[in-house]
């Protein structure tokens, strides 16, 4: 259930600078979010999942985290990618 290898690339191609780019702390959030969104959408159907409801916790945590980070280091990336990903803060 997790992110396909297309799905992957697009996010890369829309939030890296690079074609591989898959390290910087902005393609680490999308692609974060675009899981936790999976996760979300599975636990409507299986609300008893308990197991991966402690995974999408340590992913929300992790990208928090990234979240924090990028703020201090680069402003005006952080409120950029808050807008493009619909994040609240």
């Amino acid at each position: 259930m997790s992110l396909t290898k297309e799905e992957k690339q697009e996010v890369v191609e829309e939030f890296g600078s690079k074609d591989k780019d898959t390290g910087s702390t902005e393609v680490q959030i999308a692609l974060l979010t675009k899981r936790i969104q999976q996760l979300t959408e599975h636990f409507k159907s299986n609300n008893k999942d308990h197991n991966s409801r402690r995974g999408l916790l340590k992913l929300v945590g992790q990208r928090r985290k990234l979240l924090k980070y990028l703020q201090r280091t680069d402003l005006e990336k952080y409120r950029e990618i808050l807008v493009k990903l619909n994040l609240r803060k």
